[in-house]
């Protein structure tokens, strides 16, 4: 579980940040989940377009790929997610205390 603080301090490490990975009306299925997965494992912090075209709810979609990779989700804002998980081979992200 992330504090306040560490949200804050990845919120602005994704700032400049560009969308890797979008989500268009098929919405979310394995294969675009094990893509989140290895990408995340990859860069530890991703930020994910949610298409106009995509029915679910961009907040249901975050919670439901953080529960089944076991990940974090920093912020929704809009139709963009914004998600963390600490990598297992290369941690390159230091969260504060």
């Amino acid at each position: 579980m992330l504090t306040g603080k560490q949200k804050s301090y990845l919120k602005g490490l994704s700032h400049n940040m560009q969308p890797i990975i979008q989500i268009g009306k098929n919405g979310v299925n394995e294969m675009l989940v094990k893509t989140i997965e290895d990408a995340l494992e990859a860069r530890e912090l991703i930020k994910i377009s949610v298409l106009q075209n995509c029915l679910e709810e961009p907040k249901t979609m975050a919670i439901d790929i953080a529960d089944v990779l076991e990940a974090e989700v920093v912020q929704v804002i809009g139709r963009t997610i914004i998600l963390y998980k600490q990598s297992r081979k290369k941690k390159q992200i230091v969260l504060p205390k």
